[in-house]
């Protein structure tokens, strides 16, 4: 049997895009920072890192396709911050922005690592993003270093 798997470093020639959701901003600042972080630590060359804002969670599909489109990129990492609040809301722009973002990466078979938290409250989130439950940024990068290194070494 043989074991095929990614490697978590990058070897600097990466373009990388990291798309944010600016709503939320108190939470989407720290897990852009642990996006970088995790992108520096690994051998990302910061030349090569795009950040992009987005108004909201639900406008990232959209960035995403776009920025895929371009094939400026050899990989997207997508963060942002759903918080549940009294009304369904929560539950439709969740739903929509994780099909959205899914679908995207289907279709033009990229690498894509999600990193948006969906917290039932403030609290969650803020546990998400850098305090008990470590930083979901960092860890979406992470993934997103360790899917293009699979990538790569399937396409021979």
């Amino acid at each position: 049997m043989q074991l095929i798997e990614g490697k978590l470093q990058l070897q600097g020639n990466e373009r990388i895009a990291i798309v944010i959701s600016r709503f939320n901003h108190i939470i989407t600042d720290r897990l852009q920072e642990g996006a970088i972080d995790c992108f520096k630590r690994h051998g990302g060359n910061e030349k090569l890192l795009n950040l992009v804002l987005v108004p909201g969670a639900y406008e990232l599909p959209l960035i995403l396709d776009k920025l895929l489109e371009s094939k400026k990129y050899d990989g997207v990492c997508v963060l942002g911050a759903i918080i549940r609040g009294g009304t369904p809301h929560f539950d439709y722009v969740s739903a929509e922005a994780t099909k959205g973002i899914a679908n995207t990466m289907l279709k033009y078979s990229m690498p894509v690592s999600f990193g948006v938290l969906t917290t039932d409250n403030i609290e969650q989130a803020i546990e998400r993003a850098g305090s008990k439950a470590g930083n979901r940024g960092f860890e979406a990068m992470s993934t997103l270093i360790e899917l293009l290194s699979l990538c790569q070494t399937l396409k021979g």
